[in-house]
């Protein structure tokens, strides 16, 4: 964990973004087609990988946490103190969790906009990780079209071989106030470098801060 956080902060570094502070959180795809990925320890190093990023731009270093197929789930925050185990634990071992179904992201995405813009609304910009491995529904448009006015940025991240078609469609959707979401396909998440999927991860956040601060949508 130490080294990546190293690498989160070089990784800061070059894209200017040492001084900001965002609530960060993870939604992950538990749909069938994952299965595979969350029995052979993929997934539970995806969190990992995230907290990294987390415990950089949270003050209380804390990972919020979604999973959803057909329902969601929203689970306990991870932390540094007990990230270990936390899928086999949280999730897998977790009987009240909807596991393997097929994908609808409407009913999470509305979630996390509820947690931070209504029960949580503090005003810091969120930045969410959305790990899919396709079948995304055309719908999630209507859902981040209308979240364009709310300080959250969408940063979803393909794996796998799907052909992803509504996800390339983002940066291209029109009718926003700012560029609210970003995407980027990974065939093999577990084979890409920390330093890779940190470059990526955080490659648009910037401009949707500087868009967003100038529309008003945060003020920093």
């Amino acid at each position: 964990m130490d080294l990546r956080k190293k690498i989160v902060q070089i990784t800061l570094e070059k894209k200017k973004l040492t001084h900001v502070e965002a609530r960060v959180g993870i939604v992950l795809d538990i749909t069938g087609s994952m299965q595979t990925l969350y029995k052979n320890g993929t997934v539970q190093e995806v969190v990992e990988r995230i907290l990294a990023v987390a415990s950089k731009f949270d003050d209380n270093g804390a990972l919020d946490v979604w999973v959803y197929d057909t329902h969601f789930s929203r689970l306990p925050s991870v932390t540094e103190r007990d990230f270990k185990d936390y899928v086999q634990n949280q999730i897998l071992n977790n009987a009240a969790i909807h596991k393997f179904g097929r994908n609808n992201e409407p009913p999470v995405m509305e979630d996390v906009i509820r947690k931070y813009t209504v029960e949580e609304d503090s005003g810091v910009p969120v930045f969410i990780i959305f790990i899919n491995d396709g079948g995304v529904v055309k719908p999630i448009k209507k859902v981040i079209t209308a979240a364009a006015v709310q300080p959250i940025f969408w940063q979803f991240v393909g794996i796998g071989h799907s052909d992803f078609e509504v996800l390339k469609q983002l940066d291209t959707m029109e009718g926003r106030i700012v560029d609210n979401a970003n995407f980027f396909h990974l065939d093999d998440i577990a084979a890409t470098s920390d330093e890779m999927l940190y470059d990526q991860l955080l490659h648009e956040f910037p401009s949707w801060l500087k868009a967003a601060e100038d529309k008003r949508i945060i003020r920093r």
